[in-house]
């Protein structure tokens, strides 16, 4: 490093790395004991709205069963004891009950020069923490939506979306309920949204998509829809065309209070979100698991390449809780 202030710095990092960690004095790589893994999560968690919408959580083992629990049906009823005993029911999904997490790395490089430039600000160790942090959020949402498979070697070049860092919920939805998946209308392929196509506005398809949700889940008041930005970008322009001659009206597009909801459900942006695809269900259906003894650290200097290197490896996964508490439409074309 090119000053001794920087030299400080790093060590001053370090040194603040380890004591939220809570690692041995001197350690170069150690585990983060899980109070402090459940702590770094929920500093991750605080950096998206969507994250704290949905369930962040720390589980013992690599694979095993869903955390979250949620009943298929109605249990209440009545029995006549007089003529049988009571009985309980079970309305528990036992289908695609299980997760499994894979190994996930979130490695950063800091250039010696950066960290002369930066060694001013007394608040550096934080202000570096805060955005390594939210990178991790932001990928966690890319994953999420984008991610197709876990590949042994991922190839950021052939896959810049993460799609090959592990199977988020929307892949997960293609193989688990196909049914459930809307993907071509008349046309092979693709579904046409607007005059002359499959669906004459974006209200008739979240409302068809709502209504491939099961009977017994799709009426409890708590389901979303989460629409690619093209698809607002085209709802909203239509809304222009029609209204934006009145000023009231133009005024009630712009504050959102029209296009609050579609299909009767409440509707959200997210980021990442593909941008030609809608998606149906509630927050608490999406979960990201992640293993709270696995979290690995270390960080040191590479003078080879003029660089601290900050390596962070956990096991993490992605988890709908209930699949027939989701539906979506993709390859959604605009006519």
């Amino acid at each position: 490093m090119n000053n001794n202030n920087g030299n400080a710095k790093f060590s001053i990092l370090k040194q603040a790395y380890a004591k939220v960690y809570k690692a041995p004095e001197g350690a170069r790589s150690f585990t983060v004991e899980p109070s402090a893994a459940q702590s770094l999560n929920e500093k991750i968690t605080a950096k998206s709205d969507f994250l704290e919408r949905i369930n962040i959580v720390p589980v013992s083992e690599i694979k095993g069963e869903k955390v979250m629990f949620g009943v298929t049906g109605p249990v209440t009823s009545r029995t006549d004891i007089k003529t049988k005993d009571r009985e309980v029911k079970d309305f528990s999904n036992l289908e695609n009950n299980t997760y499994e997490l894979s190994p996930t790395e979130s490695d950063v490089s800091l250039p010696f020069v950066k960290l002369d430039a930066w060694a001013k600000f007394p608040d550096f160790h934080k202000r570096y923490s805060d955005a390594v942090q939210k990178q991790i959020a932001l990928d966690r949402m890319m994953i999420g939506f984008r991610g197709t498979h876990a590949a042994a070697q991922t190839d950021i070049e052939a896959f810049p979306m993460l799609e090959d860092v592990n199977k988020g919920w929307l892949q997960q939805a293609r193989e688990q309920v196909p049914g459930q998946v809307l993907s071509q209308g008349l046309e092979a392929g693709k579904i046409r949204l607007g005059e002359g196509g499959d669906y004459a506005n974006l209200d008739a398809l979240v409302y068809d998509v709502t209504r491939a949700i099961d009977d017994n889940l799709r009426d409890g008041g708590d389901l979303i829809a989460i629409i690619g930005s093209d698809l607002l970008a085209h709802a909203k322009a239509v809304l222009y065309a029609k209204q934006a001659d009145t000023p009231t009206e133009k005024e009630r597009i712009e504050s959102a209070q029209v296009v609050s909801t579609y299909g009767g459900v409440p509707s959200f942006s997210v980021p990442y979100f593909p941008v030609n695809a809608v998606l149906v269900t509630s927050w608490d259906n999406l979960s990201i698991y992640f293993q709270d003894s696995s979290w690995r650290v270390i960080m040191l200097e590479n003078p080879k390449r003029n660089r601290v290197e900050d390596y962070n490896s956990r096991n993490e996964g992605y988890v709908v809780e209930q699949f027939g508490k989701l539906a979506m439409a993709e390859n959604v074309e605009l006519v």
